[in-house]
């Protein structure tokens, strides 16, 4: 079957199932268009609450689901040899699709040229609003490599879940739950326990998801209000050289990556994910989608055992669609400023566009926060830094939503590779649609 046509039946079975929020997504993009054209305070008000609302209902279970269901999947595995090679294969398999996303981004970027030219539209009027916050990121990260490291270890892991620092929560909870399956049959208290959590979270995801349409409506509408149609003739080239890398990483990275490391069909996997593609572009968060991509992976074929593991770690620490963000970024200011990069640099780009992506938190406009890491010694002066971050701000609602759905899809992807590596996928459940469990109540 020629790949246009497994990319349309993807797209046919998703919207079927999930029209009401491809509804939404398209709805939401007339309003904001109008909206913007015709400000309207009180409708924007009025969205902006729902938009909100939706998000931090799907928040709301995040810290439970993850701590849950990373419980459950290493206790369930019980032989640490085991754990290690999933987790040994779950970064392997992460670290190619970061590699390729970078790849991916810096050529374009060094092809097309999108910053060429675009010095005239970076307006240093907006720097001014924003200026302290780029201040602030600059030099809480300048040379600090070592110490954002080292604060991914939680000093106090119930201070780390108060504050929702998923990457000490990630980490500890890891480490607990081996010590757990290293002891034994005495954990099944403790365990059961946890299994009580994570069915009545993925209850409470399932009524959150009632609210779909109107949320994803709601939030599409507010951040197409912002820009309207005009910035995309204004900075078509940028926004272009991102919708395309992603397209790659979409439509060609993954399938690939899925036909060389594993049997499942990507058109197939894109159906059974499609709720959660379209609330990851909705949304703009990893983390508020966390919940129901773990619903679609395992009422559509994917163990538990699997999904709990990878999908979780993924979404905090598997950010590809915003590696590749980042890179195009820095080169395309670099390009507006006049900036020659050799080599050496465009590798140092790369690389630390990578950590960068993995040290973000899953929430919008966290990607452009975490750039200053990548921008630190790119040779920008500090008025080009602040007033080229000022433009990129101007513009994060849109590029994140894109983002978003690449990060969101990757984790699926890996997950799905590794559930047919280890034979915990259900293909009989993956390639029949019409036999899904219902994410969306």
């Amino acid at each position: 079957m020629k790949l246009y046509m497994q990319v349309l039946i993807a797209l046919g079975l998703g919207l079927k199932r999930n029209w009401h929020i491809f509804a939404g997504l398209i709805i939401g993009v007339f309003a904001g268009i109008w909206l913007h054209k015709n400000p309207q305070p009180e409708v924007m008000a009025a969205l902006t609450f729902i938009g909100q609302l939706f998000i931090r209902m799907i928040q709301m279970v995040v810290i439970p689901l993850v701590i849950s269901a990373i419980v459950i999947g290493i206790t369930s595995v019980s032989d640490t040899k085991q754990i290690g090679k999933l987790g040994g294969k779950m970064i392997f398999y992460y670290a190619i699709i970061s590699v390729l996303a970078v790849i991916v981004g810096s050529t374009l970027a060094i092809i097309f040229e999108p910053g060429l030219g675009a010095a005239s539209y970076i307006n240093s009027e907006f720097a001014a609003g924003i200026q302290d916050q780029v201040a602030h990121s600059i030099e809480a990260q300048k040379g600090n490599l070592l110490n954002i490291v080292l604060g991914f270890v939680p000093k106090n892991p119930l201070s780390a879940i108060a504050a929702g620092d998923m990457v000490p929560i990630l980490l500890f909870t890891v480490i607990f739950s081996v010590a757990l399956a290293k002891v034994g049959e005495i954990n099944r208290p403790f365990v059961s326990f946890f299994e009580s959590i994570f069915a009545a979270t993925m209850k409470i995801t399932d009524w959150i998801m009632c609210f779909a349409a109107p949320g994803v409506f709601a939030l599409t509408a507010v951040a197409v209000s912002h820009f309207g149609v005009e910035i995309f003739t204004t900075i078509s080239k940028y926004l272009g050289v991102l919708a395309l890398g992603f397209g790659i990483q979409l439509f060609v990275i993954y399938p690939l990556f899925l036909r060389v490391f594993s049997k499942v069909p990507f058109w197939m996997l894109y159906a059974a994910i499609a709720e959660a593609m379209m609330v990851a572009f909705g949304t703009a968060s990893s983390s508020a989608t966390l919940p129901l991509t773990i619903a679609c992976c395992e009422k559509r074929g994917i163990s538990h055992k699997v999904t709990s593991f990878v999908i979780p770690l993924g979404a905090t620490l598997n950010m590809d669609g915003t590696a590749l963000l980042q890179v195009v970024a820095v080169i395309f200011l670099t390009q507006a400023y006049g900036v020659v990069l050799d080599p050496f640099m465009l590798v140092q780009i790369c690389l630390l566009a990578i950590v960068a992506s993995s040290t973000c938190a899953g929430i919008p406009g966290a990607g452009l926060i975490t750039i200053a890491l990548v921008l630190n010694g790119m040779g920008l002066s500090h008025d080009q830094l602040v007033t080229g971050f000022a433009f990129l701000f101007t513009v994060e609602r849109i590029t994140d939503m894109m983002r978003t759905l690449v990060n969101v899809t990757s984790d699926a992807v890996v997950a799905a590779a590794i559930a047919d590596n280890e034979n915990e996928i259900n293909y009989d459940l993956l390639n029949n649609p019409e036999e899904y469990n219902d994410v969306i109540g």
